[in-house]
Formats: C-alpha cells, structure tokens, sequence
C-alpha cells in the first residue's frame, strides 16, 4: 500500500471511530414504557357519575313543573304577549334582567354574542326573550316551542333561585355560578304577571289585588315558602312574611338546611321541588297535616302528594351530593383588610364568643344546630311558622355573596357590622367600635 493510500485508509478508520460512537449518542431513546393502568376505583366513578347527574338536575330538570307554571297560571303567555300568541305586551330582555332573571353567556353563539355587543339585537322586543329561551340560556327557566317556534310552556329549575352569573358579558349576564343566592330576582313579581292566577287566590282564599300586593311585597331576592302552608303573608310589624334567597353552596357537614329547621338538605330538595316548584313527586311530612297550624297545607293535601308519576325522588340523591361538591367562593383579592380580619378572628373565637356556636371550620354547630328566639334575641315569628319553633345557627361561609338585601332569615339587618352591634348587646359583649369592625370584617372574609 503506498503513502498516500495509507494515509486514506487510516484516515477512514479513524473518522469512522469518532462517527459511530457520536450515530449512537444521537440515537433516540427508546420511548419509556406506559404507566400501568390505574386500578378501577368504585368509589370516585361513582362520584363523578352522581356530580354530573347532579349538575343536570339542578340547572335543567323541571321536575315536570310545567303542568303549574304552563297549564295553571299560564305564565308563558304573558312572556311571549299578545304578538306572538300570548297575552299582553310580553316580557322583553330588559324586562327580565331588570326583575333578576340571569342570561348563561355560555350557550349564546358567538354571532348572537356579537351582534348584541354591536347593538344589533333589539333587547326591548319579547321575540329576542323567546330566542334566548330557545337556545336554553334563561338560567332556570325552560321554554317548549311547537314546530311553528311557538311558545307553549314553561317550567322552572333549582338554578332559577339559587345561581347568578358573574356578568363578564353584561350585568345580569355571563358564566354561571351554581349555588349562589339569587338576590336580584324578584319572584312575586314575576308569578304576579301569570295571566291565570285564580287557582292560588282560591287556595289562599284572597281576592287577586290581594294575591298582587302580597306578591310584589316580596322585593328582590325573597320568597315565602311558608305563606303556601300557612297562609301568614305579613309579619305582626306589618311587613312582608317573605324570607331571603339562601346559598346552595358551604353546606357539607350542616345539618338542617333550612333557616327554622324544617329539615335536611334532601328534605328541604324534595319540599320545594314538590310544593314550591310545583314539581311532579312524591312528598310526604305529617307535621303539615295540622290543620290550626297549616292550614292551606292540609287544604292542598301538601302534606302526603301521590302523583302517578313521581319525577322527583330519584334526583334528589344525585342533586344533594352536587350540592355538598359545590366549593364555597372566597371574596375578590384586596376585598378585606387582612390586618383587620388577622384581630377579628382572635375576637371571634376568642373574647366575642362567637365560635361557641359558629364552631370553625363549618361555622355552625357540628349536630343540632337549633336555637330559641330568647337565645339569640329576636322575635319568634318565623321560627314558629317551622315545626320546631327554633332558629337555626347558620353558616357563614361566603358571606360576602350573601350582602343584597340585608342579613338574617329576612334581612332585618342592612350589614354585617349590624349584625355584630345586635350580638354586642344581647349578649353585653362591651366590644368597642374598632373590635365590632374587626369581628365584620371577619365573618366578611370567610
């Protein structure tokens, strides 16, 4: 071999010794092997299966309502007006906003969404109503249409009273948020424009200007589930009977949902889907068929129903376990003083006393959470319209979406720092006015 050959060969050897270790280090790696597959688990299948079944409920179920709000009182006529086969002058956009009726932004399309920012969607004209019940964005309320689009009934949701929006496309309007106290929705005021209100006059034996002012006496965000039992429409001061909206968020581990006790959580479903809601189901509670106490309950025979087809009870076990998954919202960053809140939970469960019945982390008694109207100083009106003549400690989570309309069973205290001068007296706590705003912004914060 001569020189230059020599040189060629060794040259290739050598290129080729740095060339195949440098083809093996960029070789990829070979792809790891996959996880082995998770083990069945019963428990959370069973749970996420029971959280969506739940979540239907609450926003889309009508229990078959419709056979009240439709055929009875004939809402829906007076939400369509005399134009497009109803009566009246319908009910328009703003109409339903102004009286508290939330728009899911979600199911509005984006065309539809744009052509309302552009202003080219005419909110004062009843048919833009029909269509955003036709795309079911009227949160808890449901519109059935006839081929023609014609709207022949209504019926009502459990997100009808406890859900709002977050009002990121307009106010009233936006993203649900489920479980919230709708204090906005003024729902005397809307039973009050059913065309056919003549079969409550007659189970309330009141005449229809009667029925009316009681309706409209309600105001924003109240409803008076008991008037349907017992007939007590205003309170002995001469005020309304009605009672706030309350939260369907904060109460895992609460007992009695209610704020005289009525019952549990499933209890309190079943009651308003059935009596309230005017749901097709099976309810029963021999405590109503008491006929000097409730009187209208044992005339309606509310107290034991037996409908042929009960479309009720086989929700309410999915719908109580959405309920105790939905999580309890915290208020907006920089809402609270964090130095005033730091001093008013050394207060509260310290020398306010406070936790002795508010027990963190629930914030009510863990058991028997009952309370004589002497024990907590107010009147005993609206625990003796419940069967057990007590009050209950209620929780206070997610307080600060509770503020429309005052605090207490019926508002009777415009703010929270009421609330605390109420307590500083009863109980002759001595607080001084700093200690008092400390201890409200507290329960403010949680």
């Amino acid at each position: 071999m001569n020189r230059l050959a020599s040189r060629l060969f060794i040259g290739t050897v050598v290129t080729g010794a740095i060339a195949l270790p440098l083809a093996m280090a960029q070789k990829p790696a070979p792809a790891p092997a996959p996880p082995p597959a998770r083990a069945t688990d019963g428990v959370l299948d069973n749970a996420s299966r029971m959280v969506d079944a739940g979540r239907d409920t609450f926003r889309n179920d009508t229990f078959g309502s419709e056979a009240f709000w439709a055929d009875t009182i004939q809402l829906h006529k007076a939400i369509a007006g005399e134009k497009l086969g109803g009566i009246g002058g319908g009910v328009s956009p703003k109409t339903a906003l102004a009286v508290g009726l939330k728009v899911d932004a979600e199911k509005i399309p984006a065309a539809t969404a744009a052509a309302i920012k552009g202003g080219k969607v005419n909110l004062d004209d009843p048919a833009t109503t029909l269509a955003l019940l036709k795309l079911d964005a009227v949160v808890g309320v449901k519109g059935t249409f006839d081929p023609q689009g014609k709207l022949t009934a209504v019926g009502i949701q459990c997100s009808l009273c406890h859900s709002t929006v977050d009002d990121s496309f307009a106010p009233g309007i936006g993203k649900r948020r489920d479980g919230w106290p709708n204090r906005d929705l003024d729902v005397g005021t809307i039973i009050s424009l059913a065309p056919n209100l003549a079969p409550v006059e007659k189970l309330l034996g009141v005449n229809n200007a009667t029925l009316k002012k009681v309706l409209t006496s309600w105001g924003p965000g109240r409803f008076d589930a008991e008037v349907f039992f017992d007939g007590k429409a205003m309170r002995p001061d001469g005020k309304s009977a009605s009672t706030l909206i309350p939260a369907a968020f904060g109460l895992a581990g609460v007992n009695m949902a209610t704020y005289v006790g009525w019952g549990s959580i499933t209890y309190w479903n079943a009651m308003v889907a059935v009596n309230e809601m005017h749901g097709v189901g099976r309810f029963f509670d021999a405590r109503l068929a008491d006929k000097k106490k409730y009187p209208i309950a044992v005339k309606a025979k509310s107290y034991d129903t037996k409908p042929e087809a009960d479309r009720v009870t086989a929700k309410l076990g999915a719908l109580h376990f959405y309920q105790l998954a939905l999580p309890v919202p915290t208020p907006p960053a920089g809402s609270v003083d964090a130095q005033a809140v730091t001093r008013g939970g050394a207060l509260f469960n310290g020398a306010a006393k406070c936790a002795s019945c508010h027990v963190p982390p629930l914030y009510t008694e863990p058991g028997n959470n009952m309370h004589l109207p002497a024990e907590i100083g107010i009147d005993a009106f609206q625990a003796n319209r419940g069967p057990v003549g007590r009050y209950r400690t209620t929780p206070l989570r997610g307080m600060f979406t509770k503020t429309k309309g005052g605090f207490y069973h019926d508002g009777r205290f415009a703010t929270m720092p009421d609330v605390v001068e109420h307590y500083d007296r009863h109980f002759k706590l001595r607080l001084d006015a700093k200690q008092k705003a400390d201890l409200a912004a507290f329960v403010m914060s949680l």
